[in-house]
């Protein structure tokens, strides 16, 4: 779990704004949206294949630039 130390004196926003940012640096926002709620398999699935696909087309593009 990310820690954050408030300074003397500092806000309490500040210190607020500097967790949040641990936390998405280390992806736990992302991770607790993932597994908020249940995802069938089936879905799970979909959205790897369009990850790929997503991926491949990405790398399409890169090479046709180069």
């Amino acid at each position: 779990m990310p820690t954050v130390i408030v300074e003397k004196g500092e806000p309490l926003d500040r210190a607020l704004k500097k967790f949040k940012k641990k936390l998405e640096r280390e992806g736990l926002m992302k991770e607790m949206k993932r597994t908020e709620f249940y995802e069938k398999k089936s879905v799970k699935r979909r959205k790897k294949e369009q990850k790929a696909r997503k991926k491949i087309a990405q790398m399409a593009r890169l090479q046709k630039l180069l």
